[in-house]
This record gives C-alpha cells, structure tokens and sequence, in this order.
C-alpha cells in the first residue's frame, strides 16, 4: 500500500462527512450547547458508522450490502422518524445553565445516538462502492489488507472532519448567551426536523 492510496481513502471519508447535513447540524449545536467534546462524539459516532459502511463495501460483502438495501424503506422510516423526534426535542431544549456540568447520560448518548441515526441511511454503502470504483479503489474479499486500509483511511477522513467541525463550533460557545442558545436550539430543530419530514416523504413512492 502506498502513501498516496492512504491520502486518497482520507480524501474520500473527509469528502463523504463534509456535506452538512442533519450529523452536521447536530454536531454544531451540541458543540455549542455542551462543548466541542459531545460535539466531537456525536462526529465520531457517524465516522464509525461511514466506516462500517465503508468495510462492508471494500471488503466484498455484497450480501450484507444487498441485504441492507432491500430493507431501505424501514431503514429511513426508522431514521426519519428518529430525526423528527431528535429535532423536535432540540427545538424545546432549554438553555444549558451558565456554568453548569454536562450531565453524563449526554456524553454517553452523543455517540451511539449517531452512530445509528447513520446506519439507518443503507444508500452509504452504494455510495463508497461508486467512489471506489471510480477512483480505482476496488479490493476484494481476499485483499484483507487493502480492505482495512481503506477502512481505517475512511475513518480517519471522517474523523478529522468532525474535529474541525466541532472545535469551530465550539469556540462560538463563550460568545452565546442563553438567549441565542434558545435560538440556535429552534434553528437546529428545526433544520433536524426538515431532514426527518424529508426523509419520511420520501417514502411515499
């Protein structure tokens, strides 16, 4: 493996994370809200589920992929209503009390929370396996090591990707009062939410 095949996977999880969406919306305002760390968690939960999504898809496993797809229609039902609930709830989320501790069930559900909000979206997978294809990235079920490169490559991308999103984000948390937070709590939900109606209407065909 060469070092430009490594830059390459990192591009490729950096570019896949970086198009903001209801992970990135949240990440923001949780950095805001309870500090870049629950910030940077909720990132890391959606790099680990690129990654699995990115595993499934380099090393071969059609199977899983196919299963996956066929079950498409739950998948987003459960992930749109999860993101309609998720956005309702910021929404009427209060202000975090000035100085005030995180409470510890926030830090512990910032992560799995993403990591399945994530894997509801099966269209990841086809998304790597075009990606793959076209850069010359393919491997195949014997190419363990191309495989977890790749795999590792994705992740890392889209792990630094949420670093820098969460650390931006989170210098803004000094310069926010309550009275903005109140703000950026309606303007999360309802940005989360509009992706969870998104995604429940497109179920209808």
């Amino acid at each position: 493996m060469t070092a430009s095949f490594f830059i390459k996977v990192l591009i490729i999880g950096f570019s896949i994370a970086a198009p903001v969406g209801p992970i990135g919306v949240l990440c923001i305002r949780r950095s805001i809200a309870q500090g870049p760390l629950i910030g940077l968690l909720t990132g890391l939960g959606a790099a680990t589920a690129d990654a699995a999504y990115g595993g499934v898809a380099a090393f071969g496993l059609t199977a899983i992929s196919d299963a996956l797809v066929a079950q498409a229609f739950w998948l987003r039902l459960v992930g749109g209503a999860f993101l309609l609930y998720l956005g309702i709830k910021t929404f009427f989320a209060a202000p975090p009390a000035e100085g005030g501790a995180k409470p510890a069930s926030s830090s512990l559900a910032a992560y799995p929370s993403t990591v399945v909000l994530t894997l509801t979206n099966p269209m990841t997978i086809l998304s790597f396996v075009f990606v793959f294809a076209g850069l010359g990235l393919q491997t195949n079920s014997e190419n363990y090591a191309g495989a977890t490169v790749l795999v590792a490559g994705v992740f890392l991308g889209s792990a630094l990707w949420w670093v820098l999103l969460s650390r931006g984000a989170g210098l803004l948390r000094s310069k926010v009062t309550g009275r903005w937070m109140c703000r950026v709590n309606q303007i999360s939900g309802a940005v989360i939410s509009g992706f969870g109606i998104l995604a429940l209407w497109s179920l209808r065909r």
